[in-house]
């Protein structure tokens, strides 16, 4: 009997890490495009747009994400009311018509508050551990880890990819090359 249950309890976290990385997949193929989009109108690396909004809203699952279209855990704009269930909550985030205007707006707080406008001006659009280091320094979120969880998901999905990186420089995927010898 215990072996069963063994074998049960192994079998459904098994499925349940399974789908986490299918819920990441299919967030990533859902936003990529967009992500892109904002970083050419903005230079801000569509892997930190996109890893930042998987991390802060668990790929789209969390109760933010889920009813009021907020991937970044932005507050503001008069708080929201939304109900879950049948319990009606008043929060203090911020409520937005799609999640395109949720990465809209973290796109324009990014480059237009002075608390990290900075940024946009020294770093590039394929600095994305320049930018996940810096937005966390400039106070966007207050776990001393949270650079890091962003890297983690940026390397673990390789969203790096998405950035366009200049010519001279090899994409992470590239391996270097060895001058030849005559």
């Amino acid at each position: 009997m215990k072996k069963i249950l063994l074998i049960t309890s192994l079998l459904i976290s098994t499925l349940a890490a399974s789908a986490q990385k299918n819920t990441s997949s299919s967030y990533i193929e859902k936003f990529r495009d967009d992500a892109i989009r904002i970083m050419h109108e903005t230079g801000i690396p569509a892997s930190i747009v996109l890893g930042v909004a998987m991390h802060e809203s668990a790929c789209g699952n969390s109760t933010l994400a889920q009813h009021l279209n907020n991937q970044f855990g932005v507050k503001g704009g008069g708080g929201a009311v939304f109900y879950k269930g049948h319990k009606k909550v008043h929060t203090a985030y911020k409520k937005y018509d799609s999640v395109m205007d949720s990465f809209q707006d973290f796109a324009r707080i990014m480059t237009e508050r002075k608390q990290f406008s900075h940024l946009a001006d020294a770093l590039t659009h394929y600095d994305y551990l320049g930018w996940a280091k810096g937005i966390q320094r400039s106070g966007y979120a207050g776990s001393r880890k949270w650079a890091s969880q962003v890297l983690g998901i940026i390397k673990k999905y390789d969203l790096h990819d998405l950035d366009e990186k200049p010519e001279d420089q090899p994409k992470a995927t590239d391996k270097p090359q060895l001058a030849e010898t005559n």
